[in-house]
C-alpha cells in the first residue's frame, strides 16, 4: 500500500491558514498567488460564448458514468461557467525528472481558447544543477521553436502545453475527443477514491494513446491524484503496455474562482506492485493567473530559433 512521503492540506485548512495567517508563500517553495490581474478587455470570453461551451461540454461529460464523474469533478474545482470565462493560463512551473535526468523552470502563458503557448525558460539543466538562462520557446499551434538554438531540453514540442495539461486537469478534460471510463475504486492511504480513465479518440494531439487515471475524493468529488501514461514519440501497437507514473496533486489554491494543485510528486505504478514510494518527478507551480493578457508577439520565432517536429516527421 502507498503512503505519501509528505502531509496535505485539506481545502479547509489550506484556506484556513491562508486567511489567518496571511501565509505569503506556499509549501514547497511555491509564491504568492494573485486574484488582481485583470485581462483586457479585448481578451475577456463574452458571456454568450461561456453559456456555449457550457452547454456543449455538459452534454459531453453526461453520457456516462465515467464522464459524470469527471464534470463532478470540475464542478469541485470551480466549475465550467469559471473554466470557460478564463481567457488564458499563467503561472510559473518547475519540472524536475530522476528518470531522465532533467530539471527546468519556465514561465508559461497559454490561450485558453487557442492552446497556443509561449514560455520564458528561467533555468534549465540536470536533476541536481538547473543553472539561468536567458531563453524562451513557444507553440503557435502548427509549429514548435526554442531559442536560442543551443537550447537542447526541454523539448518545446512537448514541454508547450504538458505542464498546462497537468496544472489544468480536470478542466481540460472537458474538451472535445476524450472518452471517459467509470473504473472500479482504488485507494490512497488506504482510503477509496472513485476512479475514472480519460483516452482521447485518435485524430486528438499528439500523443493520443496517452491515458489519464483519476483518483476523485468520494465525498468531495475533489481530483486528489492521477496516474498517466506517455506515448508521445513512441510507435505504439498496445498502449496498455505503456508504463504509468502515479502524480500525486497537493497543496491546492483557489485564483480567480478556479481551485488548483501548486506542487506535484511522480512515483511508478505498476498493476502488479503499485504506486512505488520512491519518489520519481515532482513539479511546482506557482504565481497563478487566469486573468493575464495573451501576448501574440511572443509566439514569433527570433532568428536564432530551432524548430522541433514531432519524431518521424
Amino acid at each position: 500500500m502507498f503512503f505519501r512521503p509528505t502531509r496535505r492540506l485539506s481545502f479547509t485548512a489550506l484556506l484556513l491558514v491562508l486567511s489567518v495567517g496571511g501565509l505569503g508563500v506556499l509549501l514547497g517553495g511555491c509564491g504568492k498567488q494573485t486574484d488582481t490581474d485583470e485581462a483586457s478587455p479585448a481578451n475577456v470570453v463574452p458571456e454568450r460564448e461561456v453559456e456555449r461551451k457550457v452547454e456543449a461540454a455538459r452534454k459531453r461529460l453526461t453520457q456516462n458514468e465515467g464522464g459524470r464523474r469527471v464534470l463532478r469533478a470540475i464542478e469541485a474545482h470551480g466549475g465550467l461557467a469559471a473554466w470557460y470565462r478564463a481567457p488564458t493560463s499563467s503561472y510559473t512551473w518547475e519540472y524536475a525528472n530522476k528518470d531522465v535526468g532533467m530539471r527546468f523552470k519556465s514561465f508559461l502563458v497559454v490561450d485558453n481558447r487557442t492552446r497556443r503557448a509561449y514560455h520564458d525558460l528561467l533555468t534549465t539543466g540536470t536533476y541536481d544543477d538547473a543553472r539561468p538562462v536567458d531563453a524562451s520557446f513557444a507553440w503557435d499551434g502548427e509549429q514548435a521553436w526554442i531559442a536560442p538554438d543551443s537550447i537542447k531540453r526541454p523539448n518545446p514540442r512537448f514541454w508547450a502545453l504538458s505542464g498546462f495539461y497537468f496544472q489544468q486537469i480536470p478542466f481540460v478534460l472537458a474538451d472535445p475527443g476524450l472518452t471517459y471510463e467509470a473504473l472500479p475504486d482504488d485507494s490512497i492511504d488506504g482510503t477509496p477514491h472513485d476512479m475514472v480513465r480519460v483516452g482521447f479518440t485518435s485524430d486528438v494531439g499528439d500523443s493520443p494513446d496517452d491515458t489519464y487515471t483519476l483518483y476523485l475524493d468520494k465525498e468531495t468529488g475533489r481530483l486528489d491524484a492521477i496516474r498517466y501514461t506517455v506515448s508521445y514519440g513512441r510507435d505504439v501497437e498496445d498502449p496498455s503496455t505503456l508504463s504509468e507514473t502515479f502524480f500525486d496533486y497537493q497543496d491546492y489554491t483557489t485564483v480567480h474562482g478556479l481551485t488548483v494543485p501548486t506542487q506535484f510528486e511522480g512515483h511508478a505504478y505498476s498493476e502488479s506492485d503499485g504506486i512505488s514510494e520512491a519518489l520519481k518527478s515532482k513539479a511546482f507551480a506557482d504565481s497563478i493567473s487566469y486573468r493575464r493578457s495573451f501576448d501574440e508577439s511572443k509566439l514569433e520565432p527570433p532568428a536564432n530559433a530551432r524548430f522541433v517536429s514531432l519524431p518521424g516527421e
